[in-house]
């Protein structure tokens, strides 16, 4: 038998994996000191509505936090990545990582070795 669960990637976290999450993460993982919402959302390319969705699940795992408060009386929200948002990401992203490194060997063996017995050319 090979390898136990080889390719399960369990620290491909759900909360993380989801397109518009990994989009705010990625975002803010560059901005330690935060993004304005508005900046967030152009960067993103959401909607205000999808956008606060999304962020209310990261912010209720503790990836982010969000600041309201007021600039020149105009309301101004803030989103930052957490400390453990980062550290979280980071894992995540190694384990991306891997997925792209099994996938790329297997492509490589595929190619050496030629299309498998028993299965339909492409």
């Amino acid at each position: 038998m090979i390898g136990k669960a080889r390719f399960a990637y369990e620290g491909l976290d759900r909360t993380i994996h989801e397109r518009a999450r990994l989009s705010a993460l990625t975002s803010l993982i560059g901005h330690p000191k935060g993004l304005l919402f508005n900046d967030l959302k152009e960067l993103c390319g959401l909607t205000d509505g999808n956008l606060s969705r999304h962020l209310a699940v990261l912010q209720e795992a503790g990836l982010v936090e969000i600041t309201k408060g007021f600039e020149r009386n105009r309301p101004q929200t803030v989103c930052r990545i957490t400390r453990k948002g980062r550290d979280r990401y980071l894992e995540y992203l190694a384990v991306l990582e891997q997925v792209v490194k099994d996938a790329a060997a297997a492509v490589k063996s595929e190619a050496q070795q030629g299309p498998a017995r028993g299965r339909a050319p492409s």
